[in-house]
């Protein structure tokens, strides 16, 4: 859609020819932006609550910028995942106010003040190796303007680690659990709230977990009923589910 349609559909709804919904039915499918390399979907937010998420292995530092800028523009937040330190310094000669989380390997920016969001998403990592992926999940809903607890370094092989998060767990609206190895704290969780879990294999252990396997086979054949899982390694996935699901809790219960 060019500025000459937009401003058709404008002047529709003012007139009183479109109602506000059909309106936005049609802005829900507006075009993209072509840089060459790569078809930046403006509308993203629009259709499904957040911007395009840029991916960044695979890409130069120089196509990460330029789709850095292309959504920068758009006034919203940013986030890249998968970013070495390179692409930082890349996108924030550009950006300054843009921030690299080292451990999540993400870049963010953040444009304008974040809401206060109702209820909470809780973050559950097995053990200090599973960070990674944990924290990858936790700045993603963040960055999704979604209120984060971190419970890190309780795996099942001292449960009562856990057990002292758990009032905490109990509060939240939905959890997102990393683990590696063989991947049972997913089902432990499971158990102890009435929320959804988001089950996140890593590829963290010995020979035999072949490269986080053993754990994704552990969370699909999970014995706790509220546990779904998504990909080895997925943090982000998970957390931006996780963002979904709070996003969509904390409306249904202000009565929207």
């Amino acid at each position: 859609m060019n500025e000459q349609a937009l401003t058709q559909l404008l002047e529709a709804v003012r007139s009183g020819k479109l109602t506000v919904e059909h309106a936005i039915d049609r802005l829900r499918h507006m075009p993209f932006e072509d840089v060459g390399f790569a078809r930046v979907d403006h509308h993203r937010a629009i259709r499904c609550g957040f911007p395009e998420v840029i991916f960044c292995p695979g890409k130069t530092p120089q196509q990460v910028c330029s789709i850095f800028q292309c959504l920068a523009e758009r006034g919203g937040n940013v986030l890249a995942t998968r970013a070495d330190r390179e692409v930082y310094k890349a996108v924030q000669a550009s950006f300054p106010a843009a921030q690299y989380h080292e451990t999540a390997r993400a870049i963010t920016l953040r444009q304008g003040a974040a809401p206060q969001p109702a209820g909470h998403i809780a973050v559950v990592a097995a053990g200090t190796s599973d960070l990674p992926v944990a924290e990858e999940a936790r700045v993603t809903a963040e960055i999704m303007d979604q209120k984060v607890t971190t419970h890190y370094d309780v795996g099942v092989a001292g449960l009562h680690r856990l057990l002292a998060e758990s009032p905490t767990l109990q509060q939240a609206n939905v959890v997102v659990v990393a683990a590696g190895m063989e991947g049972a704290l997913a089902s432990v969780v499971g158990g102890l709230v009435a929320v959804p879990v988001i089950a996140v294999p890593t590829s963290v252990g010995y020979g035999a977990s072949f490269g986080g396997l053993a754990a994704l086979l552990t969370m699909l054949n999970s014995c706790a009923s509220s546990v779904s899982v998504v990909n080895i390694d997925n943090g982000f996935s998970a957390g931006y589910i996780a963002a979904m699901i709070n996003r969509r809790t904390a409306r249904s219960e202000g009565g929207d």
